[in-house]
């Protein structure tokens, strides 16, 4: 029978919407795949995955009413063990045989063929593939039990006895081969063609589907309902821009990917509406407001070209009324509460200076092994202030940052948000009569939040960050909370993400080592070890790596600086780029091969005593070699110093002949002991000036 196109539907409760996209493709990925692997889908067939508030479907093309026969064959024992001298099948031989279902009348048939080092018994046979209904059953029940489901419900059948676990009840299940129903049943339901549309705007209650490939059209058509996650996307943000070009003034919806996804989880059948609020909620900072309509609204906040807030919203209704009118009535007498909440934290907040909550810190338990909030306010001034006199910034403004950096986390406002906590404390630290850059860095000491989020604006700001991060990453770090697998409850590869990001992008010129040792300087002696510093140390040079490879630096050359063990941050990007311009140079891969044997030879051997002496040079290759190396060394030192590395690697392509012609005519571990040590000091100074930027012969 020639193949056909797949259908596989669940009609469920409301499934969440923060995971209904992962549902939807994994829902998909993983039932294709187990179809594919079992040989009734090809492994070019295309999956499309539907994911709506109340289904999941997948559309599997080219999937076959039967799998071919396989053919398998099974390797039983080695002949000497299954067969005795005369050619019988041994007792052990008929026990293996008894384990397949077979008996002694195959012996005769069983084919001898080579294992290993052994001449070894094999019988072979055809396995018949599965049908579609084996095969699709088997693979729904490993889709439903990978799925990534956040909390699994546990609910009872109509049968009034037995009961489920699955993420939400389901109520339907369709299976379509073509227009032929696949007779598979799971969670207690037969599989068939009905499924239901729309809650409110179907044509009829339910959607009798035609044949696998009608589904998306008739959903739409008849159910009211666009089953795909990407289309309803497309289509909410395509009503976004229309809704909001419409109004006028240049006007636009707050990107925000996460909380399209979300309401696109929320709908069926999107329709965009706009809503407004009272101008006078525009007093109250504009983060505030957005985040309360986001977060607890699902709105798209309108902003005007200038990137103010407005006082407009998009909405996202599920239904499409003649008259809209209720429907945004109705939303903007639920908003109003909202913004009127915070309205009140704001005033409220505003009524006592930010300073003041800074001594409440100490009722605030930041870990119970390393202190209150209060104790680590005051490390991380006296730590912020020591990072802004080493960039010859204001030790005074770092410190107050720091001081008031956690204030705000005792406020009312980020006590109900705290998303919002450091952007709330700038405004309050404004109110108070703070400067711009003091309440500023009081913001910006938790930047970056995120992968690919912005950094400090200046070197307050990024002192008082650093600060921040290196005080966390020492002491939980320091107290053996290291990071394992994917468990990371402290967030410490984002931190020393945020610390290496600081000082790279920003071009910082701080010993990445020493912030450490400075770090660890501020808490008591005998509450960490000694090591933490080099500790955390090597974990940041992990994350430096990961950080290198997403800039597009391949690992050779990655190795190339890091196995130097960089502590200047802001010097290894510029690093990387000369190793990859010498990289390009037709002297590269010989020098780089030349590096890694003198590398090897001096790891044989013991250190070579004091520097090469020209009196005990006796071939003229080693000669010329060391003619070379005492013509570049100073070349290459200022050009390492004056941080040329491209050009100082470019210069030592020059001794490319010499090092050929030495390692062609000289023998360096001569039997003669000055004349042996005399080479290995001058292989070590050549390795010296060749590794001055990178270890090239990581590039070998």
């Amino acid at each position: 029978m020639s193949a056909k196109n797949l259908l596989v539907e669940l009609f469920v409760e409301e499934l969440p919407p923060k995971a209904l996209k992962k549902l939807g493709e994994a829902f998909a990925g993983t039932l294709s795949e187990s179809l594919k692997a079992q040989g009734l889908a090809a492994a070019d067939a295309v999956a499309t995955p539907y994911a709506s508030p109340r289904r999941l479907a997948v559309h599997v093309t080219a999937v076959a009413a039967q799998a071919a026969d396989k053919p398998v064959s099974h390797k039983l024992m080695p002949v000497s063990v299954g067969l005795d001298a005369t050619g019988q099948a041994t007792p052990a031989l008929l026990k293996k045989l008894g384990a397949l279902g077979l008996d002694a009348a195959v012996v005769s048939g069983l084919k001898r063929a080579i294992d290993g080092k052994a001449e070894t018994l094999f019988f072979d046979t055809t396995v018949k593939g599965a049908t579609l209904a084996e095969g699709l059953q088997k693979a729904l029940e490993e889709a439903l039990a990978k799925l990534p489901i956040p909390k699994v419900m546990t609910y009872q059948l109509a049968d009034g006895w037995s009961t489920v676990n699955f993420v939400r009840p389901v109520h339907g299940l369709v299976a379509l081969h073509g227009a032929d129903v696949v007779p598979i049943s799971i969670l207690g339901l037969a599989a068939g063609r009905v499924t239901q549309g729309h809650r409110f705007e179907a044509a009829s209650a339910t959607v009798s589907l035609q044949d696998a490939d009608s589904y998306a059209a008739q959903m739409e058509a008849e159910g009211a309902v666009i089953p795909s996650f990407d289309k309803r996307r497309a289509d909410i943000l395509r009503q976004l821009t229309a809704a909001a070009a419409k109004l006028g003034g240049g006007v636009k919806p707050i990107e925000d990917d996460a909380l399209l996804d979300e309401v696109t989880a929320l709908v069926e059948r999107p329709n965009v509406l706009v809503g407004q609020f009272e101008e006078s909620f525009l007093e109250v900072p504009q983060e505030c407001l957005i985040l309360t309509m986001k977060a607890n609204q699902k709105y798209f906040p309108l902003l005007d070209a200038s990137g103010r807030l407005t006082n407009r919203f998009l909405l996202v209704s599920n239904i499409s009324p003649a008259d809209p009118s209720a429907v945004i009535g109705g939303n903007e007498r639920v908003v109003r509460p909202r913004l009127a909440d915070a309205k009140f934290f704001f005033d409220q907040d505003r009524k006592k200076r930010l300073e003041a909550s800074v001594e409440k810190l100490g009722n605030v338990v930041y870990h119970n092994k390393l202190g209150t909030q209060l104790e680590r306010v005051q490390r991380l001034a006296k730590l912020a202030g020591e990072i802004a006199r080493h960039l010859h910034a204001d030790a005074g403004q770092a410190e107050r940052a720091a001081y008031l950096a956690k204030a705000d986390l005792l406020t009312d406002m980020v006590g109900e948000f705290p998303e919002l906590q450091g952007v709330m404390g700038r405004y309050y630290a404004l109110h108070d009569g703070e400067g711009e850059v003091v309440a500023r860095a009081v913001e910006q000491h938790y930047w970056p939040r995120f992968a690919g989020d912005a950094l400090p604006a200046d070197n307050i700001g990024a002192a008082v960050a650093l600060a921040d991060k290196l005080d966390t990453l020492i002491g939980i770090y320091g107290i053996g909370l290291v990071p394992t697998g994917d468990k990371d409850p402290f967030g410490l590869r984002r931190h020393a993400l945020g610390v290496l990001r600081i000082l790279a992008e920003s071009a910082l010129p701080l010993d990445l080592l020493q912030l450490l040792q400075l770090a660890k300087s501020q808490f008591p002696a005998e509450m960490l070890a000694d090591s933490v510093a080099v500790d955390v140390y090597g974990f940041m040079l992990e994350r430096l790596k990961g950080y290198l490879r997403e800039q597009g630096f391949g690992p050779d050359e990655i190795d190339a600086v890091a196995s130097q063990s960089p502590t200047r941050m802001d010097l290894v990007v510029p690093r990387l780029a000369a190793v990859q311009a010498f990289k390009k140079l037709p002297e590269a891969e010989a020098l780089a091969a030349a590096n890694k044997r003198i590398q090897n030879i001096l790891k044989k051997t013991a250190p070579p005593e004091g520097e090469a002496d020209v009196a005990l040079l006796q071939e003229a290759a080693e000669k010329a070699l060391f003619a070379a190396v005492n013509r570049l060394t100073p070349v290459v030192s200022s050009l390492v110093g004056n941080e040329d590395y491209t050009d100082a690697l470019t210069t030592l392509a020059g001794v490319r002949g010499e090092v050929d012609r030495f390692f062609d005519e000289v023998m360096v571990m001569t039997d003669e002991p000055l004349i042996r040590n005399n080479r290995l000091a001058l292989l070590k100074s050549l390795g010296d000036l060749m590794n001055g930027v990178a270890d090239i012969s990581k590039l070998a």
